[in-house]
Formats: structure tokens, C-alpha cells, sequence
């Protein structure tokens, strides 16, 4: 075995995951004694102290144990997961969060962001293929199945979030983008009524997917409210007095927030304000700016128990809106 230390983590956290993964990959065996502490700190040049508190670790973990509390051995089986999301967003946040947290300690979790690059993507997949017990995924596309992900063994690849193809035979854990926004919008109707024009703020900068925008558009039509859609938020977008706003990025959720200040406008009062996903900050800033959404613990809650239980999963999560002050 051998061990490059960085700056990223202590050495006793890099070490102690170092060992657990040798477990997850089968170099170190259930029952197999582990070196002396003498023999790992010469053979990674650290400190026997490192040493030993990195086997604390892993005993506190219950990775391995000690006999008379010197001679340490594997005493459980270590399994690696790889969450593979698209971007770093506070709720995709929470998602991992919930998922260390509901896990034992013996899943080790590795996060990677494909960042909607379908090279990455190929890239971090590929790399990973055989180095998992399971893989849980966000698609680079809501269109299109990634075909590297069919080398990937279907009973340990749960799909997340999106996911408008063909899912046959995979597990999955999905938002939708057309109907559930919809219905939700449905949930509202009343409120939206109260407003000379609905703009949806899609942003042509962002993956959400195209189809959200027909969705709405049948939405509006269906209960003949006037609307339009935009692609972006600029410095020269006048935010309207009684006009509503859905938005998509939190990037413009701010921006139409500043800009409505210097006309004096304030959301849910001039004007009404929704916002894709739930973000902490949502809650207090303004009179509170209202969400719609999944439930993003729930996506984790449906993660952890299949990744713990082997259960094939398939299900659409309800899209759902957090009414606060900006309606």
C-alpha cells in the first residue's frame, strides 16, 4: 500500500480512509490482521501516534477491532458509495448530509460534481466502474440515458433528480419537471390570479429542463392567465409592479430582489416571487421568499435505504410550494 498525503485533511483522516478503503476494495479481508503500528508508521512515515488514533478511528467506526488492545484486525466490511451530483447547491447539500448522517459509519461516501460536463461525467463514471457497492447518480441530461451508465451493474446504480427516459429496469428517485410543476402551480391557482402577468425566469444558462417551459405555458393557458417567459434576468430587466415571477437560478432570485429595491418594489407586495428549491436563506430574507420543490431529505431518506437494504426503487417525488410572505 501506498499513501500520498495533501493538505486537504489531517493526516490521521487520510490515513484512516486510506485503510478503509483497502477494506471496501478487498485488499484487507474481513479477519486479517492489520500491520503494527510500528510497521505503518515506517511505512508511511508518520508518528505512531497518527497511527494509532487513525485505528481508533476506524475502531470507533467499527471497521476494525484490537485484540488485548494492541493486535488490530478487520472486523467488518467497509462499503464505498459514490454520489455523483450535478452542481454544488445548499439543498444538493443537504442531500449528502442526510446521507452520512443516516449511514453507518462503515460507508464511506464520495462526492464528486459532474458540473452538467458530459466529459467529466463520462470520466468520473468510468473511473469508478467496480470500485463501489453502490452508485448513486445525477444524470448530466433529463433527456438522455448516459450510456456509460449501462456499464454499471443496475441493481447498484439508483438514478437521482432527473430523468425523462427510458428507466426500465433501473432504480430511481426523480422530480418532474412538466406535470409536477403543473399541479403545484394548480396548488396556487387562487393566489396567481392576483397578478396582471406570470414570467417564467428559466434562464437559458441553466440544464433545467426545456419541457418545464411547456408545461407552464399549458398551465397559463388552461386557466387563461397572461404570461411570458424569460430567458434571463440583466441589469436593464424591469421587475413590474403585480407581476409574478418564477424563477429558476438563485443567482436571479437575488438579482430581481436588488433590482426591484431600486424601484421600490417589494416581493409579495409589488410584486409575487417563487423560487425552484428550498435554501435556508429563503426563509429570512425579505418577508420570506416562497419555494417549490422536492423534498430533497426525502431523496435522501428513499438513498440511504437503498444503498442499506438492496431495495429496487422506483418513484416520482411530489413537486411541492412553501407559501411564505414574497406570495
Amino acid at each position: 500500500m501506498s499513501l500520498l498525503f495533501d493538505g486537504k485533511n489531517t493526516k490521521v483522516q487520510q490515513l484512516a480512509e486510506y485503510i478503509q478503503n483497502a477494506i471496501a476494495t478487498n485488499e484487507l479481508k474481513v479477519g486479517e490482521k492489520l500491520p503494527s503500528i510500528n510497521h505503518l508508521s515506517r511505512q508511511f512515515s508518520v508518528s505512531r501516534d497518527t497511527v494509532f488514533k487513525s485505528l481508533s478511528e476506524l475502531r470507533a467506526r467499527g471497521v476494525i477491532d484490537a485484540i488485548h488492545g494492541k493486535n488490530y484486525y478487520v472486523a467488518s466490511p467497509t462499503k464505498n458509495i459514490l454520489l455523483l451530483l450535478d452542481e454544488y447547491t445548499p439543498f444538493k447539500e443537504a442531500l449528502h448530509h442526510f446521507l452520512v448522517s443516516s449511514l453507518p459509519s462503515s460507508y464511506k461516501i464520495d462526492l464528486w460534481f459532474h458540473q452538467y460536463n458530459e466529459h467529466l461525467f463520462n470520466s468520473i463514471v468510468h473511473d469508478s466502474i467496480g470500485r463501489y457497492h453502490k452508485y448513486l447518480v445525477m444524470n448530466y441530461n433529463n433527456e438522455k440515458f448516459a450510456d456509460v451508465l449501462k456499464k454499471i451493474d443496475k441493481r447498484k446504480l439508483l438514478l437521482l433528480d432527473f430523468g425523462k427516459f427510458d428507466k426500465e429496469g433501473y432504480s430511481y428517485v426523480c422530480q418532474d419537471f412538466d406535470e409536477g410543476l403543473y399541479h403545484a402551480l394548480v396548488s396556487i391557482l387562487d393566489d396567481l390570479g392576483k397578478y396582471k402577468k406570470l414570467l417564467f425566469v428559466h434562464n437559458k444558462f441553466h440544464m433545467h429542463p426545456q419541457s418545464s417551459k411547456s408545461a407552464y405555458s399549458n398551465f397559463c393557458n388552461d386557466y387563461m392567465l397572461e404570461f411570458g417567459i424569460l430567458d434571463e434576468i440583466t441589469e436593464k430587466t424591469t421587475i413590474q409592479k403585480d407581476f409574478f415571477y418564477l424563477v429558476i437560478k438563485q443567482d436571479d432570485v437575488v438579482k430581481i430582489i436588488k433590482q426591484g429595491r431600486q424601484d421600490g418594489l417589494q416581493p409579495g407586495k409589488d410584486y409575487g416571487l417563487l423560487a425552484y428549491n428550498e435554501n435556508p436563506f429563503y426563509e429570512v430574507i425579505e418577508n420570506g421568499i416562497s419555494s417549490i420543490g422536492i423534498d430533497w431529505n426525502e431523496m435522501g431518506h428513499i438513498a440511504a435505504d437503498f444503498v442499506l437494504n438492496d431495495k429496487p426503487v422506483q418513484i416520482y417525488l411530489p413537486t411541492v410550494i412553501k407559501k411564505r410572505g414574497s406570495l
